[in-house]
C-alpha cells in the first residue's frame, strides 16, 4: 500500500477517532468542574495549545467556525484560565476517553508507535494546531497514547482540509454545509449557504487533501501502512 492510499483508507478514522473524546459527556462535565460553561471549553481547550492569541488567530487556525463566535466563546475561556492551561486540561480528557473507551484486544501500543511515526515524519506546513498539539507530552498509557497520536493526525487533516478549501474556491460556510450541515448552529453560523452546485468542488478538496497529506506517510513502509489501516479501521469501528 503506497502513501496515498493509506491516506485515504484511513481518512474516515482519522476525521472520526480525535473527535469523539470533544463530543463526550465526561469531556464536558470536566469543563464544568473547572468552571467552564460549555462550548468554551471546547475552543479555549483545543485552541489553547497555541498560547494566550487572539480570537483571530484560532479563528485562522479552525476555519470553519463563524469568527465572532470564536472570538465570544475564546474570551470566555480566557476568563476562566490561561489557554495553555486550558489546552492541557483538554489534552487530558481526550486521554481520559481514550483509556475508557479503546477496547482490551486492540493493539493500542502498536497503534501508538505507527501513528506516531506519521506524526513525526508530517510537515506542520497550514495546520497550526497540529504543530502545537505535536508539541504536548505523549502520555504513558498505550491506549491514551494511540489517541493522543490520532487526534494529532486529525488536526493535521483539518488544517490541510482548510487549505485546500480555500484554495478550491468554497467559502468555510460553504464546505461546512456540503460536510457537515448539522453542525453550523455549533459553529456558530445562523443559515447555510447554498452550495446546489459545490459538490463537485468539495470533492475536488478533499482529494488534494489526500495528497497534500500523505507525505507523512511516506515515513513507513508498505507493510506498515496496511498495518496502521487496519488498526485505524478497527478503531473507528470500535468507536463509531
Amino acid at each position: 500500500m503506497d502513501a496515498l492510499a493509506a491516506c485515504t483508507a484511513s481518512a474516515p478514522g482519522v476525521s472520526a477517532i480525535g473527535s469523539h473524546f470533544m463530543l463526550d459527556g465526561g469531556t464536558y462535565k470536566r469543563g464544568a468542574d473547572l468552571g467552564f460553561a460549555g462550548l468554551d471549553f471546547y475552543v479555549t481547550g483545543r485552541g489553547g495549545v497555541l498560547g494566550d492569541v487572539d480570537a483571530d488567530v484560532v479563528s485562522a487556525a479552525f476555519t470553519f467556525f463563524a469568527p465572532e463566535h470564536v472570538r465570544s466563546q475564546w474570551e470566555a475561556g480566557r476568563a476562566v484560565m490561561p489557554p495553555r492551561e486550558a489546552g492541557a486540561a483538554f489534552a487530558a480528557c481526550c486521554h481520559a476517553w481514550a483509556d475508557l473507551h479503546v477496547p482490551a484486544d486492540l493493539d493500542a501500543a502498536r497503534l501508538a508507535e505507527l501513528a506516531g511515526t506519521v506524526v513525526a515524519g508530517a510537515r506542520p506546513a497550514c495546520a497550526p494546531v497540529f504543530a502545537a498539539w505535536r508539541t504536548l507530552p505523549v502520555p504513558p498509557s498505550p491506549k491514551a497514547a494511540a489517541v493522543h497520536h490520532m487526534n494529532a493526525l486529525r488536526e493535521l487533516r483539518l488544517g490541510l482540509h482548510a487549505a485546500a478549501v480555500v484554495a478550491s474556491g468554497l467559502s468555510p460556510l460553504e464546505a461546512l454545509s456540503i460536510r457537515s450541515p448539522q453542525m453550523a448552529p455549533l459553529f456558530g453560523w445562523a443559515e447555510l449557504a447554498d452550495v446546489s452546485a459545490a459538490q463537485a468542488t468539495w470533492d475536488g478538496a478533499e482529494e488534494a487533501t489526500n495528497r497534500a497529506m500523505s507525505h507523512a506517510f511516506d515515513a513507513l513502509d508498505d507493510a506498515e501502512r496496511i498495518e496502521l489501516v487496519d488498526l485505524v479501521d478497527a478503531l473507528h469501528a470500535a468507536t463509531a
